[in-house]
């Protein structure tokens, strides 16, 4: 049985101009043009029988006449002076009667353009619920993502495609306010209720790790703070350490070396085959036979940054037999700035979740348990939680880029070496992610690391079951290559000219007039395009159940309550031990 429809009397007006996607349609009566609405859905009949075309108008024009009843008007299309009232329509789609085995079937494809004078037809009332519901049905899985209403029709649940939307990279964004956040636990919350979820969320400001974030399936984790340190079991805690034998080579001296030192080549040979030599000692030391003779620089083989530092110095401070009594060594004098370097970032208690580890951090089946910890989905999973929100609200800004990028990293390379039977896919949800994976580095070597990291991941993810998800309220200062991999966007309301360009810019050219709305966009309500969605619309975010610590500071009311408290030595106290606990 057909979706639609439609009374001869219904129509609005026939075809009067047809473009590759846009079309004009003539209205003939004032009234009807009334009605209308900019980004309202449409359909026109189309030259193959139980078909329509639906398309969104993207204009509405009234005709202009002076007092000799001429036209005063010209929109310039090709000089053609209008002589009636029009509506500009983008085609997005066709709604077909019968496809196969399946009635009443939406693609988002057009296999016909409407001939001249066909009629057209507002989806409105009973046709736009019938519509709505038509192409939210989602029958393959016992939870399908449910993430709203329809702005458009209230009585029609808004499903998104669960499969394409992580597949192929999806975009939230939204300005200070608009809901992002609300947006993002909606999605949380969806994904916990799958049996065998698998999500890893960059809590980059402590939003996601508060008491009201909590539900079955989701669980938090914390990179370790001074408090922490020199503990065991801090992973069974849920602090999670980071050590330096995690970091490759170059990740390493992204951190340790001035490059603008003349010493420096010497200074990355020296520290390259101390380590080297560290890696394989640590191996010989505990009898391995797995390993020995298989790694590389860049294996993450557990070893003593003291031992580094102890082989440097002695070559810093070397003296070597000469024909007149002792010399200098090759490397005396050469490394005493690096070595300084070492020594304060081994001593920063502020990176002491990255060089100041326990034993623990020290076996060699330490990384199989970070891994298991981070990794595994909800069944597999021991505290049986597939979101694990990572806080991040106490890593040093400047080596945040490439903490968070070396944990991406290792998941990343984890699912490459990973048999393709046995690979299960993981997505990271990115919260605040111009942070991170900006569109300019200023030259931070640490930064730009962590940079390439996001971008393989969103050129190569797809293969290996590797999804990000952006979060932004700053999408212009998001890196461009990350974003143009994104095939699905979330946009609540954004305000700023240059965050609306991009988004614009990602769009295909008969969509881009969508954008428009983006500035008014109301509190919890999307404009959401993509593959994940088979009709580009906005939707009214629903209300999720778990809550993120994200909501706006009201200062006029708080500086109105002559009973509010404060508490400035215990943030001072914080400041000091770099711990908010």
């Amino acid at each position: 049985m057909a979706i639609f429809k439609f009374e001869e009397t219904a129509s609005i007006g026939t075809v009067f101009s047809v473009d590759t996607s846009t079309i004009i349609v003539k209205v003939e009566e004032l009234e009807k043009l009334r009605k209308l609405q900019v980004n309202h859905l449409v359909a026109v009949k189309s030259s193959k029988a139980g078909q329509h075309l639906i398309g969104i108008i993207n204009r509405i024009t009234r005709k202009v006449t002076d007092d000799n009843n001429s036209v005063s008007e010209d929109l310039g299309l090709g000089g053609f002076l209008l002589t009636e009232n029009i509506i500009r329509v983008n085609l997005i789609g066709t709604m077909i009667d019968k496809h196969g085995e399946f009635e009443n079937v939406f693609k988002r494809t057009l296999d016909t353009v409407p001939e001249i004078e066909a009629p057209c037809f507002p989806i409105d009332g009973e046709n736009i619920t019938k519509f709505m519901q038509t192409i939210s049905t989602q029958s393959n899985y016992e939870i399908p993502l449910s993430i709203g209403k329809y702005s458009i029709d209230e009585n029609a649940e808004a499903f998104l495609d669960g499969d394409k939307l992580f597949q192929r990279h999806a975009v939230i964004v939204g300005s200070t306010g608009s809901g992002k956040s609300w947006c993002v636990a909606k999605l949380v919350e969806q994904i916990a209720k799958l049996p065998m979820a698998n999500c890893i969320l960059f809590d980059i400001h402590g939003e996601y790790s508060g008491t009201d974030f909590k539900a079955d399936g989701i669980q938090h984790f914390r990179i370790a703070n001074p408090s922490d340190l020199g503990k065991t079991g801090n992973l069974e805690n849920n602090a999670l350490m980071l050590p330096y034998w995690l970091l490759t080579y170059e990740e390493m001296l992204a951190m340790l070396l001035d490059r603008s030192d003349s010493n420096a080549p010497n200074q990355a040979m020296i520290f390259s085959k101390t380590v080297f030599n560290e890696k394989e000692n640590h191996l010989t030391s505990i009898g391995d036979t797995k390993f020995k003779g298989s790694i590389t620089i860049d294996s993450p083989i557990p070893y003593k940054i003291e031992n580094v530092i102890t082989e440097i110095s002695r070559l810093d401070e070397e003296m070597v037999a000469g024909s007149r009594g002792d010399k200098q060594g090759p490397f005396n004098g050469k490394l005493t700035r690096f070595i300084q370097r070492l020594e304060a970032k081994s001593q920063d208690k502020r990176l002491g979740f990255m060089f100041q580890i326990s034993e623990d951090e020290l076996h060699i089946d330490w990384m199989d348990k970070l891994c298991n910890a981070l990794m595994q989905g909800s069944t597999t999973n021991s505290n049986n939680a597939g979101i694990k929100v990572i806080d991040f609200s106490e890593v040093p800004s400047d080596v945040l880029p490439l903490v968070i990028g070396l944990v991406a990293r290792i998941v990343f390379t984890v699912q490459q070496w990973t048999a393709t039977d046995k690979r299960h896919p993981i997505c990271l949800l990115c919260d605040e992610a111009h942070l991170y994976i900006p569109e300019r580095t200023n030259q931070d070597a640490a930064a730009e690391l962590g940079l390439k990291n996001f971008e393989r991941i969103a050129k190569e993810g797809r293969k290996y079951g590797v999804s990000l998800t952006v979060i932004s309220q700053r999408p212009a200062e998001v890196n461009r290559t990350v974003l143009s991999q994104c095939n699905n966007f979330i946009s609540l309301r954004l305000s700023n000219a240059e965050d609306q360009a991009v988004i614009k810019k990602l769009l295909p050219d008969n969509l881009a007039g969508l954008t428009d709305v983006l500035p008014i966009l109301d509190i919890g309500e999307a404009l959401i395009v993509g593959d994940a969605s088979l009709l580009p619309t906005r939707v009214i975010i629903d209300k999720p159940t778990i809550k993120p610590q994200s909501a706006t500071v009201q200062f006029w009311k708080e500086w109105s309550n002559k009973d509010a408290l404060q508490d400035i030595p215990t943030a001072v106290a914080g400041l000091r031990k770099q711990s908010k606990t």
